[in-house]
């Protein structure tokens, strides 16, 4: 047994090492231990097979695919619109409970992916302002219920495999509610501290868009700017058609009516923006309802060259509805439909279900085709409809009548037979490195219980925090597992925590559940680097931070989180 403890410990050392030191991807460093694991004869190929099948690995990923179809919903318009107004603190309170609120009931890191859009197409603070709240939020946010966070599942995975009991859906709700509170009240005046960095202007405003003022919109017998149409982030109005007279030079004080054209310069994010301005009608409005947009580039033999959309029957020959188009950064003039296209024009397609057909039929036409990460909003029905299935499914898997498991799998079939997401979304959204991470990862600690590793650690540390107590033991679980956060990503923490914490436990002779918690609220606890947690790595490009933008703001944060989190665990679940 020994040989076998030495074999381990020298294969998770591997794995620290790399995850530190090293850029290869976690998924590639699990995977490879696991396979020099199987390779060794220290796991059986049906034990690794199992493991990558884990029920809370499948929810997981069902989760992760549904949100796509989430995302897509007036929900996301609605968070974007409350932070239209208000000051920066309002802002980030209203943030943070809608943001929290959301990944208590789907996965955070899908969260933060679909406000990331609404952050940008803020009007009253800079997106930097927002990022680091909205993935500390979503972080917070995901404590607050098993299914809030991957890293919960992947813990639920180990709890089982353990032959304890599953953690309940709302087991860590009561600590996650107070540490939310505590923590949008530290998050809220230290966001004051974060840099308004803004992106180039000249980069943001390529595509030229179109939208109609509709009949009876609130936008009507108004200005320009008492509608606030020129104070858009990275969305220029560029001029307005009346009765088919062209008014290039639009003032503040220009008053708007019915069926008013506006002409816009703006980004790809603009297409969203504009759908949630009410009272205006996008381009092509009534052919959108939840599709995910297509770049094309026309091509120097297109039959399209020289011709108009309307006249060179586009929709009808595409199926397809164009609702942006670019060229370079020249500054385009007239109506959407009424400009000639010309070889190297950069269109954005709504795309219809024979579009795919038409273009391998049409090949010459478009010298490229990129599937975008933007996607339609769905319209209030089935909006409705998805939201409304999607809350049926929580509340029968919190009754007992369907598992999360089927529930989710009938919410996804549905939603693909409704036409509200693609087959081409799922794939592009499988979340196949999380599958690797947590397959591989169930794989070791199962080594690590099988082979006696984690009690042996566990005794080492229970010999160096003596006379300190199962307390003391608790404590250092938690901070050993917050320091791998911050080094090794969350989800590894958990694999590498859960088998320490259980072991200590087991020799303390003491309930597992106040570590189990432990492990679960510190491998979430990553807010002083950005690297610890998916969603802080999702906005650090973003925002353009540097690292002492999360020390300055995460460490108080985390120094709350972490006294309460210690102080709550023993009280609602003790030794």
């Amino acid at each position: 047994m020994m040989w076998q403890q030495g074999f381990v410990l020298v294969v998770l050392l591997g794995i620290v090492t790399c995850l530190i030191a090293t850029r290869i991807k976690p998924s590639f460093i699990f995977a490879g231990a696991a396979f020099i694991a199987f390779l060794a004869g220290m796991i059986e190929l049906s034990d690794m097979a199992t493991n990558f099948t884990n029920s809370s690995l499948l929810t997981l990923i069902l989760l992760i695919l549904a949100s796509s179809a989430l995302e897509k919903t007036r929900l996301v318009s609605w968070v974007s619109r409350s932070l239209s107004s208000g000051k920066l603190a309002t802002v980030v309170a209203k943030l943070g409970l809608s943001t929290a609120f959301l990944s208590s009931f789907t996965n955070n890191t899908a969260v933060v992916v679909a406000l990331i859009g609404a952050i940008k197409r803020n009007q009253t603070h800079a997106p930097s302002k927002l990022l680091i709240p909205l993935s500390y939020a979503a972080i917070l946010g995901g404590t607050l219920t098993l299914i809030g966070t991957s890293t919960n599942l992947i813990i639920n995975s180990f709890v089982e495999d353990a032959g304890l009991p599953s953690l309940g859906f709302f087991t860590p709700t009561v600590i996650g509610l107070v540490v939310l509170g505590a923590g949008l009240v530290v998050l809220i005046p230290l966001s004051y501290l974060l840099p308004a960095n803004e992106e180039s202007q000249q980069e943001s405003l390529p595509y030229f868009l179109e939208a109609m003022v509709e009949p009876h919109s609130p936008l009507v017998g108004k200005s320009i700017s008492d509608n606030k149409l020129r104070d858009l982030r990275k969305l220029f109005l560029a001029e307005v058609i009346r009765d088919g007279q062209a008014m290039p030079s639009v003032e503040p004080d220009f008053v708007l009516q019915e069926k008013d054209r506006l002409l816009f310069c703006g980004d790809i994010e603009s297409v969203a923006t504009l759908q949630e301005i009410q009272g205006l009608s996008l381009f092509g409005q009534h052919h959108l309802n939840g599709q995910s947009l297509v770049e094309v580039v026309v091509s120097s033999s297109a039959s399209l060259r020289q011709k108009t959309l309307k006249s060179s029957q586009f929709r009808e020959n595409f199926d397809a509805v164009v609702v942006a188009i670019r060229r370079g950064h020249e500054r385009l003039g007239g109506g959407l439909g009424s400009i000639e296209l010309n070889a190297g024009d950069t269109l954005v397609l709504v795309p219809g279900k024979r579009f795919e057909q038409e273009r391998k039929m049409r090949s010459k036409e478009f010298v490229l085709v990129n599937d975008l990460d933007s996607s339609a909003r769905l319209d209030d029905h089935k909006s409705r409809i998805v939201l409304i299935g999607f809350m049926c499914v929580i509340v029968a898997a919190l009754l007992g009548e369907l598992s999360l498991i089927k529930g989710l799998s009938l919410f996804l079939i549905t939603s693909l037979f409704c036409g509200v997401i693609q087959l081409g979304e799922l794939r592009r959204r499988f979340p196949i490195d999380i599958v690797v991470i947590v397959g591989s990862a169930l794989s070791i600690a199962q080594l690590m219980l099988s082979s006696g590793l984690s009690t042996t650690l566990g005794n080492v540390f229970i010999d160096t925090f003596n006379g300190w107590g199962a307390f003391g033991a608790l404590v250092a679980t938690y901070f050993f597992t917050l320091i791998l956060t911050e080094l090794v990503t969350n989800n590894a923490a958990a694999a590498l925590a859960f088998p320490l914490g259980y072991s200590m436990a087991i020799g303390y002779g003491v309930d597992p559940m106040p570590f189990i918690m432990a492990v679960l609220f510190g491998a979430s606890a990553s807010f002083v680097s950005p690297y610890g947690y998916q969603t802080n790595l999702l906005v650090y490009s973003l925002g353009h931070y540097k690292l002492v933008d999360y020390i300055k703001i995460g460490l108080p944060v985390s120094l709350v989180y972490s006294l309460l989190v210690l102080a709550l665990i023993p009280q609602f679940f003790p030794f």
